[in-house]
């Protein structure tokens, strides 16, 4: 088996070369070398390496901005990973897309299931579900993979932004009225491989186990940290911003499990793998 992963210096990628690495061959490209949004380009690389599974880690990630930048969102989101689907459907090999929680409303307070009605909300969250579409109709063995609050080794995250903010502001604010499912992304990386072993294909939730708010998250990782500056909570709409946010999106991941055989293991856990991790990098 030979993997080709597109987006692969970003922190999901890092752990999905490592991943998939252990059991076959893998290439793995970003920019400048490789840019899902040139059709042309991808399609001879491809052609060149002749995967059997291409997995897109490639995507437009910064949600304020995409508010600014619609055109851009929507070119690797949308169009970039239709590019990469319809690559796949031409050599008859799978592929993987990654989608987001963002892609929900925020009105439940039960786990969303895969088959719940979507309801994007702002720039980003359009592109991702715009993406979904373009890789369903395009690849007939797909796996859409959604995900949310991610943090890996090497990315600009929530967990290192808690970090540095401790480091530098006598105390913190952190909003209590957001609530999802922090997801490392070497987990994800493993969950992808396990789904990726079946011809299972479709949607599928992929989020560590349990629920929090991004005010308890903040607090899990100041205490993992051995920090000790003074948290508050706060409500989200003391921190303005331009793009919406759902309030609710905790993810069910039992599809996964019932799918693949593979369990998420619980945020806490993947946390406290994360920091131990950060420390010998």
């Amino acid at each position: 088996m030979h993997t080709l992963i597109v987006g692969a210096r970003g922190q999901l990628g890092r752990d999905l070369v490592d991943v998939f690495s252990r059991e076959g061959g893998v290439t793995g490209l970003d920019i400048p070398e490789l840019d899902i949004t040139n059709a042309d380009t991808l399609r001879a690389v491809a052609e060149q390496i002749r995967p059997s599974l291409l997995v897109n880690a490639a995507a437009y990630t910064d949600v304020e901005s995409a508010e600014d930048n619609r055109a851009a969102a929507f070119a690797a989101n949308e169009d970039g990973a239709s590019h990469v689907a319809r690559v796949a459907a031409q050599l008859g090999v799978p592929v993987v897309y990654f989608s987001t929680d963002f892609v929900f409303g925020g009105k439940k307070s039960t786990p969303y299931l895969e088959d719940d009605p979507i309801a994007p909300r702002g720039v980003y969250a359009e592109s991702k579900a715009a993406g979904e579409s373009a890789v369903r109709e395009v690849c007939a063995q797909h796996f859409i993979v959604r995900t949310a609050w991610l943090y890996g080794i090497g990315g600009n995250n929530f967990v290192e932004k808690i970090l540095r903010a401790a480091t530098t502001r006598p105390r913190l604010q952190v909003v209590h009225d957001e609530v999802g499912s922090p997801t490392f992304t070497r987990d994800l990386a493993e969950a992808t491989r396990a789904l990726c072993k079946t011809t299972a294909y479709g949607t599928y939730h992929a989020v560590n186990a349990g629920a929090c708010s991004r005010f308890d998250f903040a607090r899990a990782i100041l205490l993992g940290a051995g920090l000790t500056t003074p948290i508050d909570p706060c409500a989200a709409s003391e921190f303005p911003s331009k793009a919406p946010r759902p309030a609710y999106s905790v993810l069910s991941v039992e599809k996964l499990r019932a799918a693949s055989g593979y369990v998420m293991p619980p945020w806490e856990d993947a946390l406290r793998r994360y920091l131990q991790a950060r420390e010998t990098q």
